[in-house]
């Protein structure tokens, strides 16, 4: 079952706070509905000793889509999601704040959710681009993740 229109109004003001790692990043969701998720990461808190983005922010801001992605679209009664694999690659100085932005269609969901209740996980995957206020790429990922279902 996935998450009402409520729920996920909910998410989205409060899914930045549920870990206070990414509350002192002052991660913030843009966009959040099934499927899709929109991320922003301000400048003035990730500013490395270089005046630009840390790289740990940067490789954070790619991989917490996972997470609101996973709750608007699963049955997170049935299932957990955990990441296998991301890897990154910095095009160029991230000056300004940044954005990513991932979304699965509804086949694709279906697909996960029903390989993951037959064979009791699913490995799904999504490349993203972590974009400046300027329009520019300034990191690429591949992200790996895998939905495991509950044993109960």
């Amino acid at each position: 079952m996935s998450m009402t229109p409520d729920q996920l109004a909910q998410l989205r003001a409060t899914g930045a706070k549920m870990f206070p790692f990414l509350e002192r990043c002052e991660l913030q969701i843009l966009e959040l509905e099934r499927g899709h998720c929109r991320l922003l990461l301000p400048l003035t808190p990730n500013i490395n000793h270089i005046g630009t983005v840390y790289a740990g922010a940067l490789f954070t801001l790619a991989e917490v889509p996972g997470g609101p992605v996973y709750l608007s679209s699963f049955d997170i009664s049935q299932f957990y999601p955990i990441v296998k694999d991301m890897q990154i690659r910095f095009r160029r100085p991230a000056t300004t704040d940044v954005t990513v932005s991932v979304t699965i269609s509804d086949e694709e969901i279906k697909r996960i959710q029903d390989t993951a209740s037959t064979e009791g996980k699913c490995d799904y995957e999504w490349d993203v681009e972590i974009i400046d206020a300027h329009g520019e790429v300034v990191a690429l990922t591949h992200n790996i993740y895998q939905l495991r279902k509950n044993s109960q």
